[in-house]
């Protein structure tokens, strides 16, 4: 008879009651509960209890019992809102339904999300404290009624569920899609080619044009790890695979798209993979695909993103994409992808006599053809340098060497009493010298013999300034006189001062005339074609960039001492928008970088072309010109600051100044007057890219320490490189 009264009892707790899929949700996260912990403790998947919360699948026994004993005890801890208002209880309201026609067998439920090119204010987008997403079936007040496949609800656009979607599985192999705005589908595609096709006919995902002679986004999916599975990929690549960066010609899962008529660029399915066919009575048809578990998402861009859940995974990506671009790649690839979709080479023509249009070139930007460089501005191995032998080596005589400052020098005795080492460090350095950058745009260099200088035409030219002293020179168009040997110097990156003629870029000659020397070139490489063409690259990454300091309570126009205070531990205020800050200036820095991308893979052989020099945003020349800005501005407000305090940098490394003082603050090393005002030209605080930030204090003994144990016979140890935490690794010390 007891095993009759089990047998009931087990039959009850199969049924035994659980609130409604949202309200599981909310119980959870108002404990502070993950779904990774949930999942452990009733030993199921992390993304099968995202299925019970999205109500997408329902517990089953011996599962069910003690989730419900959870939500119950939770819900003792945490009451519904409505039920504490006397209304029908959570646990036990009746989920809302949506009708869905019988041709759209497929759900989605959604705010749509608008696909302008304007950044979308963070709001929009699922925060740690944001509310319950709505379980599947569920709607949103004033939130249209969609199914996937069916038209577009009026006033969505093409592009409604937004600009991708992370996509994850569940143990009933269920897939779904979580895009921004708290955004969820149901997936039907079960292989890899019928999802690409989804994507494009039914997902409604994309992302509108940036600029109007520019092309739509392709709609980005991202694929968890289960994910991957569903879909017949390794969670993991093999160490082969890794090393070519992508999955072997003959994998399964590629042979199926072939099969498919899909193509795949040469980078293969790696972890950015761009699946496409080709175009068709002008309709584009490419999907691009993002593995995190490959490694897709860079931890020294993208921080800890590869293991958020697919929510926040969706959130951070969404933001990304709203206001800098879909992700198509690292940020490098993404920054040199911006340049393009913000002045694209070509436009359509005026009608015809036939009254048709044709494409042709738009003026402003780099033309659809690769140039190439001159000779002092290619890298060694490039096509133009295979007459000159194969071991030699160019100096500055015979090579453009603009890059970021890498200096130090020894503490002096006065600089040794004071107790504090303070690190400056610039916002957005690269991006704020790219704007108003003049640069060659789509004529390749002209070859001048004896030229005049005119800083006004961008180029290389071979000129001796070793005789720039700046002990004295003019700072605000008024000679003063400096201790010129505690300062780097602005026309090498290591700061040193030039022994003879070198090639330069036009801005470094410029700051040459500016601190009122005379310059004579003997050659140059000009191109008299030029314009601004990084200026929207730079507005469109500043904004983003701002907007996002400003979610994180960190706004433009603060006094001095509201920024400082500001700053304070800023990331965790919302540690998701904290990766996008961190990716936007990756962005930044990695699309200047790949301006002159080098060779990459075993294969190559030096006078070789490789397949970066094909495109027309391969300009060593552009890269140059934005370097050479960054760090004359750099040295600039160095002048500046030591022309009205006295105060000379002990070091520099690309963007960071490292200065002593006799307080732990920024505010001991720079001079503000009561009404929050400092030295014109200098150092200024604050959010926007151009002024600066603390980068981190440490004591004066830690710096003596750093430089007696790092210091080489001739060289000196650069502080910059590890004020922010003053942690020296073995690696620094050759250990």
């Amino acid at each position: 008879m007891s095993e009759l009264f089990d047998a009931v009892d087990a039959l009850v707790a199969s049924r035994s009651p659980l609130p409604p899929p949202a309200e599981r949700k909310r119980l959870r996260q108002a404990h502070g509960l993950t779904l990774e912990e949930v999942a452990t403790t009733l030993d199921v998947r992390r993304a099968t209890v995202g299925a019970w919360e999205s109500g997408r699948t329902e517990p089953r026994p011996p599962q069910r019992e003690p989730y419900a004993h959870l939500l119950k005890q939770l819900a003792r801890l945490y009451p519904s809102p409505t039920a504490a208002e006397g209304s029908t209880p959570a646990a036990t309201a009746p989920p809302a339904v949506v009708e869905v026609a019988p041709s759209a067998p497929v759900v989605a439920v959604a705010a749509p999300v608008p696909a302008s090119p304007v950044p979308a204010p963070a709001s929009t987008l699922p925060s740690p404290t944001a509310a319950p997403r709505p379980a599947r079936g569920s709607r949103r007040p004033g939130a249209p009624r969609a199914a996937a496949g069916s038209p577009a609800p009026a006033g969505s656009g093409v592009y409604a569920h937004g600009p991708l979607l992370v996509l994850d599985a569940d143990d009933e192999r269920q897939v779904t899609g979580y895009g921004t705005g708290g955004l969820l589908l149901d997936v039907p595609a079960g292989s890899l080619p019928s999802l690409v096709e989804w994507a494009l006919s039914e997902a409604r995902v994309g992302a509108e044009k940036l600029h109007a002679s520019g092309k739509d986004g392709d709609p980005l999916l991202v694929l968890t790890a289960a994910a991957c599975e569903r879909y017949g990929l390794p969670v993991t690549l093999s160490d082969a695979e890794r090393s070519a960066g992508r999955l072997p010609e003959g994998h399964q899962v590629i042979k199926l798209l072939e099969r498919a008529g899909w193509k795949l660029t040469r980078r293969g399915l790696g972890p950015w993979a761009r699946i496409y066919r080709p175009v068709t009575g002008g309709r584009r048809q490419c999907v691009q695909l993002c593995i995190p578990s490959w490694n897709a998402l860079d931890d020294r861009a993208w921080g800890h993103a590869a293991t958020l859940e697919p929510a926040e995974l969706a959130r951070v990506l969404g933001v990304y994409a709203h206001r800098v671009m879909t992700p198509v790649g690292s940020t490098a690839v993404s920054g040199l992808e911006l340049m393009t979709a913000l002045n694209p080479p070509t436009r359509a023509s005026e009608p015809d006599s036939d009254g048709k249009r044709h494409s042709e070139h738009r003026p402003g930007s780099l033309g659809t053809q690769a140039l190439d460089p001159a000779p002092c501005e290619a890298v060694d191995g490039h096509p133009v340098l295979a007459h000159l032998p194969r071991f030699h080596i160019r100096g500055p005589e015979e090579r453009l060497f603009e890059e970021a400052y890498d200096w130090a020098r020894d503490l002096t005795d006065a600089e040794c009493m004071q107790p504090h080492l303070v690190g400056i460090d610039v916002n957005l350095a690269f991006g704020a010298a790219a704007n108003g950058a003049v640069v060659g745009l789509d004529a390749p260099p002209e070859h001048v013999t004896g030229p005049v200088f005119d800083p006004a035409v961008p180029g290389s030219w071979l000129v001796d300034l070793s005789h720039v002293d700046l002990s004295r020179v003019k700072v605000a168009k008024q000679w003063r006189d400096l201790e010129g040997g505690l300062l780097p110097s602005p026309f090498t990156p290591t700061g040193e001062r030039p022994e003879g003629p070198a090639w330069y870029a036009t801005p470094t000659v410029a700051y040459a005339v500016e601190l009122g020397y005379d310059v004579t070139p003997v050659e140059a490489w000009l191109r008299p074609r030029s314009g601004r063409f990084l200026d929207g690259w730079y507005k469109r990454l500043r904004d983003a960039y701002v907007a996002t300091m400003a979610d994180l309570k960190v706004a433009e126009k603060l006094s001095p001492g509201e920024f400082l205070r500001a700053m304070d531990g800023y990331k965790g205020r919302d540690p998701e928008l904290g990766i996008v800050v961190d990716a936007v200036k990756m962005t930044v820095k990695g699309g200047i970088g790949k301006l002159q991308e080098k060779a990459r893979g075993g294969g190559w052989v030096p006078g070789q072309a490789w397949p970066a020099l094909a495109r027309p945003t391969w300009r060593p020349d552009i890269r140059a010109a934005v370097i050479s800005r960054a760090r004359v501005n750099m040295h600039r407000k160095m002048v500046a600051l030591a022309a009205a305090t006295g105060r000379y940098p002990v070091a520099v490394m690309s963007d960071c100044a490292v200065y002593t003082a006799d307080g732990p603050s920024p505010l001991d090393v720079l001079p503000y007057d009561a009404d929050g005002k400092t030295v014109p030209g200098s150092f200024r605080l604050g959010v926007s890219p151009g002024m600066v930030k603390h980068e981190g204090t440490q004591d004066v003994l830690w710096g003596v320490g750093v430089l007696e144990q790092l210091g080489a016979e001739g060289k000196v140890a650069n502080l910059a490189r590890y004020i922010k935490t003053g942690e020296v690794t073995a690696r620094d010390t050759g250990e």
